[in-house]
Parts: structure tokens; C-alpha cells; sequence
């Protein structure tokens, strides 16, 4: 693939004398993959044997056939379309899982408004699932489940731990204003965590599971390779379809680990540890985080040209963070604005190679999107989010530097841009292919609340694990604005940062229920950069990109290395 092109040897060395400059080291850990995902470079390993094809083949008619003849029983067909998602071969079944949840939508109010308390599970199971498809519904229907005098949630339904559970999920795709939510998420929150210890699996996992990382919040491959492991213990389950999700699972993560393994040799031949040591080195943890993004097969050059652009940008903000002065940045900064080779003799010498890698990737990304039958043009939407991340990275340096002092107010709108929100969910959605249209690329790079939100909540959660974790000071930046400009202790700073986030899901929720601009692939993909932060660094109350060698590691090596017992 041309967009991992070989890095250009670059300018010859800078003779001129200059003073020593005394330069910050990183602690960080190795390269936690090494070579690993270069035994996956064989041209036919992600071809499958003809014999497993034909499973895959037979079953997905069998499950085809198990959602066809459910139309009849919403509560069967409900349960059957939940695990399909969760087992993560939905994207099989696309046209009849939206055939049956636009009927479920016509039919909403019938649905769920007349339901007794004992049918609390699957009111709330539709809520869901119709938000999760991008419908707009009412969350009135819970008010059947609260008592009329009092005006709280039954405490009759305090047992029902699968009514709970399911109350609890849909809880967390609330709006603003959405009250009844905000008391059902309390209300499930205090009886699970009461229940938990009294339940038993495979039941029991899932409400653990789900306290430390709810399902909206959550990723599709990663959940499926949870579920799959579940789902075979519980006493409804289907062999059929447990079987293709198994069988679709493996054969996905060869084409998986055959991009990887491009990833991972490209990323060799750039030599980027001897040009520039200091830097962390992150191909399989960008390239997972693609995957995390959109797994389907047809987003392959979505995932590559992600993986990319978000491993140089680790290393550009390395340079920012860690080695470069203030003054070298600014270079660097004017360099990415003029976009020019021209550009390259201006520049430090150990500038110079980066440089030169990033117009050489942004070329290569034109040619294959040629090839595609993507408009080259698009790379230019790209192109521009490198140019503000790189602005909004030397404001930050300014402040780490003390040539300005930051409020919070001040910082904010460069905040947006550094979290990466904006560049990597660009570079994502430009290779999505077919599904892209112009007006969805002008949608985005104006930054909408769906971007902005999530930007916030990504940059909030990760300082915090950076703080706990005692990290450096530009590693929590926003904490310690706030707490300076406040005058406020690290507690206080958590606890309105926390509830920054809590308001930051919502307008993401907001922008996701009857969304037009933005056709669902593409909108799935832009929230995922938010659930991506949640699982790598609030679920694991750490920084589990920069340290990947703990959970993360684990997480890869489930999605991208095991596969599943057949």
C-alpha cells in the first residue's frame, strides 16, 4: 500500500554551531510488540480454507433465517438482534436488523408504553437498541416503573436484576433534561452494586462488567470478544449463532493481523527510535485503535491510514512535549503550515526526518485514495486538521514554558484540537470510502458538539489518569490549570472535571439521535474515539495508551493475537 512509503533520507547534516541545549528525557517503556506482527506478513494469511468458508456461509443463512422469522415476537426478535451486536456480526445482518427496528420505532409507544413492571427488561432493552440505531425515543415510557406517590422507581424492582441491568445500559444514553435517566442511572447504579455479590454467572459478570464499563461506552470488537466467552453459559443462547460469531471473529482478525503486519513493517522502515529516541513508539496500539473505531472488513484503508497519521502524531507530540524548545517548535509549526519541502532546510536537524515523513505519508494517502475511487481532495481535510494540532500544541508549549499563563477559559478551545479528537477521527472518516461524502468532511472539520464534547472528555480523562498516575506536569495540564486558576484542591478539580464529563456524554448523546449530517457508520466511528479514551484510560484508571504494557496489552492480545476457540 502506497501510503507506507519509505521514509526519504532527508537533507544533508546542519553544519552551523549552536549552543547546548539541555534537553528532557521520557521514561517510557519499549515497544511492547516488537516484530511480532511481522510473522502475519504472508500474502495468503488472511485467506480463509474453502471448508470454513462454507460454514460461515451456511450459518449466516441460519441466522439470517432466525431474525426473519422473530418479526412476529418483538421480544424474541429484541433479544435476538442485542446478542447479534454484542457478538459483533451485525454488520451481516444490516438490512434486516434496520428493517426490524423501523418497524419497532412505528410501532414504539405499543411497544413499551403498556407494559407491566415485570416487562421492565425489555422496555428498556427497545429504548436502547432504537437510541443505539440513531432513533429519537421517548424516555417517558420508564415513568410506568415509578411509583405514583412517591414518584421513584419501585422498589418492587429492586430484585430484578436483568430488568436492572437493562435499565442501567440504557441509562447512559441520556440527553440533557432527561431526568428520569439521571434517577434511573442512580437508582440501577446503588441496587447492582448491592445485588452483585448475591448473583450468579454468567449473570453476575455481566453486571460486574457493566458497572466498570457499560455497554454504550464500549467497543464493538472488544465486547464481542468478551461476549462471545459469555454468552455459550447462558441458558437461551443459540448454538448456531454462537458458532458464527466464533467462526466470523477469527476470520476477521486474520484480516486484522494482515494489516497489522503492514502497520507494524512500515513503521520498522522509518527507524523512527534512531532519529528520534526519545519518542514513544505506538503502530499496534494506533492500529487498535482503528480497529476499535470501525472493525467491518470494508474500512480497511480507514484503519491503515488511521494507524499512520496517529503514530507520527504520538511522536510530533513528543517532540512538543518533550525535546523540542520553544523556538524549534515554532519552526516546526510554520514548516506544517506552509506544507512545502522548501520548509525542510529551515528546520533543526533532528526535525528534518519527521518532517519529511509527514509530506511523504499525506502523499501516499493521495495516491491510494485514488486508486480507492476516493476524491484525492479529501486528503486536504486531513492535511488541515495537522496544521491546527500543531498550533494548538505550540500554545501549549508557550504555557509548560511559562511564556503565557493559561486559564482554563484560554486553554479550552486549543484543548479541543490537542486531544487529537479532531485529527484522528478526520483521518479516520476520509478512508471510510463510499459512505463519505464532501458535506460530512465540512461537517466535521468545523468541529461540531460531537467533536468538541468529546474532545473535552478525552483530554479531562486523560490528565486525570496522568495525574494519579503522577506523571509530568504537561501530562496533566488541565488539571493543573484548573487547580492553579482555581486555587482548588486536586479532589475538588477531579470532582468538577468528572462532572464536565458527565455533561460531555450527553451532548454527545444529543448529537446522535436523529443525527442527518453524518450517515451512522461514519457517526459510530467519530463516538468511538470517546469510547476508545473510556476503555484506555478511565476504565483502567491509568494511561493505558502511553503505559500498554498492562490491560492494553492484555486487550490487544485478545482482539489482535488469540483467536477464539472454535
Amino acid at each position: 500500500m502506497s501510503v507506507f512509503v519509505q521514509a526519504s533520507s532527508g537533507s544533508p547534516p546542519h553544519k552551523a554551531a549552536v549552543p547546548e541545549i539541555v534537553r528532557r528525557s521520557s521514561s517510557y517503556h519499549p515497544c511492547v510488540w516488537g516484530d511480532h506482527f511481522l510473522a502475519y506478513n504472508a500474502p495468503d494469511h488472511a485467506t480463509p480454507d474453502a471448508d470454513t468458508v462454507q460454514k460461515a456461509e451456511v450459518l449466516n443463512k441460519e441466522v439470517k433465517n432466525m431474525l426473519l422469522e422473530a418479526a412476529s415476537q418483538p421480544k424474541q426478535q429484541l433479544k435476538l438482534i442485542n446478542d447479534i451486536q454484542r457478538l459483533g456480526v451485525a454488520y451481516h445482518f444490516e438490512p434486516e436488523i434496520d428493517g426490524a427496528l423501523k418497524r419497532m420505532y412505528d410501532m414504539y409507544h405499543e411497544l413499551c408504553g403498556t407494559k407491566s413492571k415485570d416487562e421492565l427488561h425489555m422496555v428498556a432493552l427497545c429504548f436502547r437498541l432504537l437510541r443505539q440505531h440513531g432513533y429519537y425515543v421517548s424516555s417517558d415510557v420508564f415513568n410506568m416503573f415509578k411509583d405514583e406517590s412517591t414518584r421513584a422507581f419501585k422498589e418492587c424492582l429492586s430484585k430484578d436484576a436483568e430488568g436492572l441491568l437493562s435499565l442501567y445500559e440504557a441509562s447512559h444514553l441520556r440527553v440533557h433534561g432527561e431526568d428520569i435517566l439521571d434517577e434511573a442511572l442512580a437508582f440501577t447504579t446503588s441496587h447492582l452494586e448491592n445485588l452483585k455479590t448475591q448473583l450468579t454467572n454468567p449473570l453476575a459478570g455481566l453486571v460486574i462488567r457493566a458497572l466498570k464499563l457499560p455497554l454504550w461506552k464500549t467497543v464493538t470488537r472488544i465486547e464481542a470478544r468478551h461476549y462471545i466467552s459469555v454468552y455459550g453459559n447462558i441458558n437461551s443462547h443459540s448454538k448456531t449463532l454462537l458458532h458464527f460469531a466464533k467462526l466470523d471473529f477469527n476470520l476477521v482478525q486474520k484480516l486484522h493481523q494482515s494489516e497489522a503486519a503492514e502497520v507494524s513493517s512500515w513503521w520498522k522502515s522509518l527507524n523512527i527510535k534512531e532519529k528520534l529516541p526519545f519518542a514513544r513508539e505506538k503502530p499496534i496500539e494506533t492500529f487498535f485503535w482503528g480497529v476499535g473505531m470501525s472493525f467491518e472488513p470494508q474500512y480497511r484503508l480507514a484503519r491503515r491510514v488511521l494507524a499512520a497519521v496517529m503514530a507520527l502524531i504520538v511522536v510530533v507530540d513528543d517532540v512538543y512535549d518533550i525535546y523540542g524548545t520553544v523556538e524549534e517548535l515554532t519552526l516546526f509549526t510554520e514548516a506544517i503550515q506552509r506544507w512545502d519541502i522548501s520548509a525542510l532546510d529551515e528546520l533543526p536537524e533532528y526535525m528534518r526526518p519527521l518532517y519529511q515523513i509527514l509530506l511523504d505519508l499525506y502523499s501516499g494517502v493521495e495516491k491510494e485514495f485514488s486508486k480507492a475511487g476516493i476524491p484525492p481532495s479529501f486528503v486536504e481535510f486531513a492535511k488541515d486538521s495537522l496544521k491546527e494540532i500543531t498550533k494548538s500544541y505550540i500554545f501549549e508549549s508557550k504555557c509548560l514554558n511559562k511564556w503565557i499563563v493559561p486559564t482554563m477559559e484560554t486553554c479550552i478551545p486549543h484543548t479541543i484540537i490537542s486531544s487529537t479528537i479532531p485529527i484522528l477521527t478526520m483521518s479516520f472518516v476520509v478512508g471510510m470510502g463510499q459512505v463519505v461524502t464532501r458535506e460530512a468532511l465540512e461537517w466535521l472539520s468545523g468541529n461540531p458538539l460531537l467533536i468538541r464534547a468529546g474532545s473535552l472528555y478525552c483530554r479531562f480523562t486523560d490528565d486525570m489518569a496522568e495525574y494519579k498516575d503522577g506523571k509530568a506536569e504537561d501530562e496533566s495540564f488541565l488539571v493543573d490549570v484548573y487547580m492553579k486558576e482555581h486555587g482548588v484542591s486536586k479532589e475538588d478539580t477531579f470532582s468538577e472535571l468528572k462532572k464536565r464529563n458527565v455533561l460531555a456524554w450527553k451532548d454527545m448523546n444529543s448529537q446522535c439521535f436523529g443525527q442527518t449530517a453524518l450517515p451512522l457508520p461514519l457517526l459510530t466511528a467519530a463516538l468511538s474515539m470517546s469510547r476508545l479514551a473510556c476503555i484506555l484510560y478511565e476504565y483502567q484508571e491509568m494511561d493505558g495508551f502511553t503505559s500498554s504494557n498492562t490491560k492494553t496489552k492484555e486487550l490487544i492480545r485478545s482482539v489482535l493475537v488469540d483467536p477464539v476457540p472454535i
